[in-house]
């Protein structure tokens, strides 16, 4: 089963940044959502390791990946957006870092949503690692 990683860079106001890996090779950024018992700059998805299993993504009607397995949570997606308001605790996934709305965000979401489902064409699952950096 594949692996890809999300390596934590920032924790701000904002959100929670990361780098999405595929083995060593950075390949896009991340932004989860600050919430977890109201703590400020704490995201609410556990550094720690997670099957995901293939799923559509009925809201917007396209196929992604669900986090399982998050403590006390669930319904927990792969997909595009570029603030922390995009996401109610998924994970977002773009090409760079930017800014929008007066928040640091991400940029080309949709873009680096098509390459991470790419790199997973024909899985119907993977394992992700979360690490701090």
């Amino acid at each position: 089963m594949k692996t890809l990683t999300i390596k934590r860079i920032s924790e701000i106001e904002d959100g929670t940044f990361g780098v999405f890996l595929d083995g060593k090779t950075p390949f896009a950024v991340t932004l989860e959502r600050n919430w977890l018992d109201n703590q400020a700059n704490v995201s609410c998805i556990p550094v720690g390791s997670y099957r995901c299993v293939r799923r559509l993504y009925r809201k917007h009607g396209y196929w992604t990946f669900e986090v399982m397995g998050v403590p006390g949570r669930t319904s927990i997606l792969v997909h595009s957006g570029n603030t922390e308001d995009d996401s109610m605790g998924c994970i977002l996934i773009g090409e760079s870092f930017g800014g929008l709305k007066n928040k640091v965000a991400i940029l080309s979401s949709k873009e680096a949503f098509l390459e991470f489902m790419e790199r997973l064409k024909g899985q119907d699952e993977f394992m992700l690692v979360i690490e701090k950096g």
